[in-house]
């Protein structure tokens, strides 16, 4: 076997994997079967790829788009090893992101890839270090985006630009609100799209738009402003202060906060007014 996958998340519908292929040139071509649809994203090397829509090569930033139940085949005919953030959705999820993109009419892909495109770039740049960063909890986000946007360019719909009406402010609003309620606990996507009685992917791109971030950035946000002040106005210690900000490890707290508030969080302490 050359390939190997390390599943990073998953959901009721949903998965992605780390997919990491060590075949070279003197190796045969290998044939599988697309189980659920697929789109993902290649992080490194090249490949040949080749199923019903057509053969296509696949380069770092392209897009690989399988069609549930056909079979595939992958080559390196031209170098050796590649890398792929490989997203997996079931049939019946996958329909339910297709209804919700404006102008999106098939559900099957008729081509075989998307090419290096400016508009998707910076998606799979935050694909790309969520895994490196182990943050699980980003890539049901990540993942319908991702989908989202492949079914979109391939199908050359666009969304509608318009003001949010007064329905979908008050959607997000109680959403934020259920954020600040339940932050130092699991807050999931589903959760909050079934609240306001949208499907994930609506929510999600409503969410986006009246809010100008996603609800994941908005709750990491949340727990890191409340470590922040308990950091400044407390002695308690620092895990203390991120486990029950909602963070589950020390380790991902602290790389967060400096990645967000520019330091660590005990130079971050020690900056407070009074501090010996």
């Amino acid at each position: 076997m050359t390939a190997t996958a390390n599943t990073l998340a998953s959901g009721p519908g949903w998965h992605v994997a780390d997919v990491i292929c060590t075949a070279s040139a003197g190796d045969r071509p290998f044939e599988e079967v697309h189980r659920d649809f697929c789109v993902a994203a290649v992080t490194s090397g090249t490949f040949r790829y080749r199923a019903q829509q057509g053969t296509a090569m696949l380069a770092p930033g392209s897009l690989l788009l399988g069609n549930s139940g056909t079979c595939y085949e992958c080559g390196h005919e031209h170098g050796s090893g590649d890398r792929c953030l490989s997203f997996h959705f079931g049939p019946a999820y996958m329909d339910r992101i297709v209804a919700d993109v404006p102008g999106a009419g098939k559900l099957t892909f008729e081509t075989p890839r998307l090419p290096p495109l400016p508009a998707i770039a910076p998606l799979l740049a935050e694909a790309e270090a969520a895994r490196d960063m182990a943050d699980a909890g980003a890539f049901e986000e990540i993942a319908l985006r991702i989908a989202g946007a492949a079914v979109a360019t391939v199908s050359g719909a666009r969304h509608a630009s318009r003001d949010p009406s007064r329905r979908d402010q008050k959607r997000v609003a109680e959403a934020v609100r259920r954020i600040e309620l339940h932050a130092d606990g699991p807050v999931s996507l589903p959760a909050l799209a079934d609240e306001t009685a949208t499907s994930p992917y609506h929510f999600l791109r409503t969410f986006r738009q009246v809010a100008g971030m996603t609800p994941y950035q908005y709750l990491l946000r949340t727990r890191l402003h409340r470590a922040a002040v308990r950091l400044r106005t407390s002695d308690d210690a620092i895990s203390a202060i991120a486990f029950e900000a909602g963070f589950n490890d020390l380790s991902t707290f602290n790389r967060r906060f400096r990645r967000v508030m520019g330091e660590t969080p005990g130079r971050y302490r020690s900056g407070r007014v009074g501090s010996r």
